[in-house]
């Protein structure tokens, strides 16, 4: 069983930055992808950043946030943070943590969630 517990959102203006973090505790944390999902009111839970086990070897972003945000992972210290530049509006939603086996990774695929932290951009 693996638990996973986010921090990091808040308010911030169009044009900021937040940076989201994930710690993951429990047995055989660091052998899941790890990845970063959000869903907006009304909307579906989407693919956001995904990371692979070993440190930066598989990486991938929705296009949505290509060039904006970065997705890292310490598997020292069980954790998963995103980076998260030039924020939108249309990026604002819970942001969720979740761990997994399959890669790419998509929200059916994904075994462990944390509980979410909002994110809010305003214009």
């Amino acid at each position: 069983q693996v638990q996973l517990v986010e921090s990091g959102g808040g308010l911030v203006q169009a044009g900021g930055s937040l940076r989201l973090s994930c710690a993951a505790s429990g047995r055989f944390a660091d052998r899941y992808v790890m990845g970063w999902f959000r869903q907006a009111p009304g909307k579906e839970r989407e693919f956001v950043a995904g990371i692979g086990n070993n440190e930066g070897s598989m990486i991938s972003y929705a296009d949505s946030v290509k060039g904006r945000f970065t997705i890292s992972r310490d598997n020292a210290q069980n954790t998963v943070d995103l980076q998260m530049n030039s924020l939108k509006g249309e990026d604002t939603a819970v942001y969720y943590c979740g761990g997994g086996s399959r890669w790419p990774m998509a929200p059916e695929f994904v075994t462990y969630w944390g509980q979410g932290t909002q994110v809010t951009v305003s214009s």
